[in-house]
């Protein structure tokens, strides 16, 4: 059987402490992506990424390296994101941080994998002006 992934990349004007902390802490992931969250970046813990009542998923931490990678895997969504795993892996540069995320083990290219894809990367556009800017955008109107 064959699976499908997610890749996104682009730069962030910070540090790797930051970055990481911002793609990691609960405080730091209400602001750019679920509208509540709890877990540690440690491996084996759980997180859970509440949405709404009806969207209230959890994830398993299977690898966290202090500024340097965060990957979870899903455990309890929908049956589209239940085998899946996404991540960020962090790179410094002179000037700043490569983020490398992916979003992989899709079992199929359909509506959802198309659609999560394009949120992934307005998203993902959220997390860098947070981080640079300071700009959080209402939980309301985030994809």
């Amino acid at each position: 059987m064959s699976h499908h992934s997610i890749y996104h990349q682009f730069n962030i004007s910070s540090n790797l402490e930051k970055v990481y902390k911002y793609i990691t802490k609960p405080e730091h992931l209400v602001n750019w992506w679920p509208m509540k969250c709890f877990g540690q970046p440690k491996v084996g813990e759980i997180y859970n990424f509440n949405f709404t009542d009806k969207y209230d998923w959890y994830g398993k931490v299977i690898q966290a390296v202090e500024n340097k990678s965060f990957h979870i895997k899903m455990t309890k969504s929908d049956d589209n994101w239940n085998s899946t795993i996404f991540g960020f892996d962090l790179e410094e540069t002179k000037n700043n941080i490569v983020v490398k995320f992916f979003h992989k083990d899709w079992i199929e290219i359909n509506d959802e994998f198309r659609y999560s894809s394009f949120c992934w990367a307005i998203l993902l556009n959220g997390l860098k002006n947070y981080i640079e800017k300071g700009i959080v955008i209402p939980f309301e109107e985030r994809e």
